[in-house]
């Protein structure tokens, strides 16, 4: 079978599998009364909503990552073995159980990193890290320097690399916390998901760096967030609850690294969301004097976008589309120019952010 026919079939295998199992978490949620409820000013929906929406993006993910894994010969080859795909369904299964607990119980902050901790160190233990990072200025950086074997499984060895796992520690808490800041509004999140998912296919699918089992599992999660949107576009019908956010944040960022540490590329795809994060960070700790993970306000982008009279939906096109451009330059650009489009989408975004500040300060002042 031509190697893009499976690539279509998983896509939609996964987004139709996925908007069966939001049908059924939905109900569930309902009946159960794992519900979102809207009792402080900055939810933007009227009624309760139900949560536990990332149950079947991961569930949808990890079912069609099986079947795709056993049925072929796509998934396991040069930059993925058989113990990173099953670290890998295990972290999820980590993120969703302690996702699941978070939405039905609020477990207090310090709880809810427990989850995301424990599917870290299982894909790090699964063997997958960032050993290697490109030089902009040519060559490679090398973070493999030291290593020590935990233990041997059927004559595989699962290591220990330092500091290789810690910048994998860094980066994976770096994309899962910043998608699940990102989740303000309604289909943000799985569009995002989604597009990124696109991007990162689109580029390990491409002559240039050939990498069919990253292209893969790209698509699969592609279709997972898809499938997902249908129910969570405006006005959503469920949402993603605690662990979709951090199970797309995290996906995408194991992506980048078994695709051969393309950070640049996953930092212009998720560029707008990790700026917003950093500056909503600094302003909460140095100006506000706060706690910037446990307290929360409409000071975010896609808040300030509905403040100045953006819709919902407009405000998360604009989202796309900042995604989509800077996201697919990293199809045409090599590592150095991938660093000015870094530094280009910084500039535009502290235009943009000022733009919006003074626009809200104006309307204020009008009010």
């Amino acid at each position: 079978m031509n190697i893009y026919l499976q690539y279509i079939l998983a896509f939609v295998a996964t987004a139709s599998l996925s908007a069966v199992l939001t049908l059924i978490i939905k109900a569930v949620a309902q009946r159960r009364g794992i519900l979102d409820q809207p009792t402080i000013s900055r939810k933007i929906h009227s009624s309760p909503v139900p949560l536990l929406g990332g149950l079947a993006v991961i569930g949808a993910f990890s079912v069609i990552t099986l079947v795709v894994t056993y049925s072929s010969d796509i998934v396991i080859g040069q930059h993925i073995a058989f113990k990173n795909i099953l670290a890998v369904i295990i972290a999820g299964l980590i993120l969703g159980v302690s996702g699941w607990l978070d939405d039905r119980y609020q477990l207090r902050p310090s709880r809810q990193l427990i989850g995301p901790f424990l599917a870290i160190l299982t894909v790090i233990v699964g063997g997958i890290g960032i050993t290697q990072v490109s030089n902009p200025f040519g060559g490679l950086l090398h973070l493999d320097a030291y290593q020590w074997v935990l233990l041997w499984w059927h004559g595989v060895p699962y290591r220990l690399t330092l500091p290789a796992d810690a910048f994998t520690v860094i980066w994976l808490l770096g994309m899962m916390y910043t998608v699940k800041l990102l989740d303000g509004l309604d289909g943000l999140v799985a569009g995002m998901g989604t597009i990124g998912a696109l991007v990162i296919f689109l580029l390990s699918s491409a002559t240039r760096w050939w990498q069919p089992e990253t292209a893969m599992l790209s698509i699969i999660l592609a279709g997972a967030c898809f499938g997902f949107l249908f129910f969570n576009w405006y006005p959503a019908k469920i949402f993603l609850g605690e662990s979709g956010p951090l199970f797309i944040g995290f996906i995408l960022g194991v992506l980048a690294i078994i695709s051969g540490a393309k950070i640049a590329t996953a930092l212009l795809i998720m560029g707008v969301p990790i700026l917003d994060v950093v500056w909503v960070v600094i302003r909460r700790a140095v100006w506000e004097r706060a706690n910037p993970f446990t307290t929360a306000d409409r000071k975010h982008l896609h808040f300030r976008l509905l403040d100045v009279g953006f819709s919902h939906r407009q405000a998360v096109a604009v989202l796309y589309a900042f995604s989509l451009i800077f996201g697919s330059l990293a199809l045409f650009l090599q590592s150095l120019g991938k660093v000015f489009a870094l530094a280009a989408l910084l500039v535009v975004m502290l235009c943009f952010g000022a733009f919006l500040v003074i626009l809200t300060q104006s309307k204020d002042k009008q009010l």
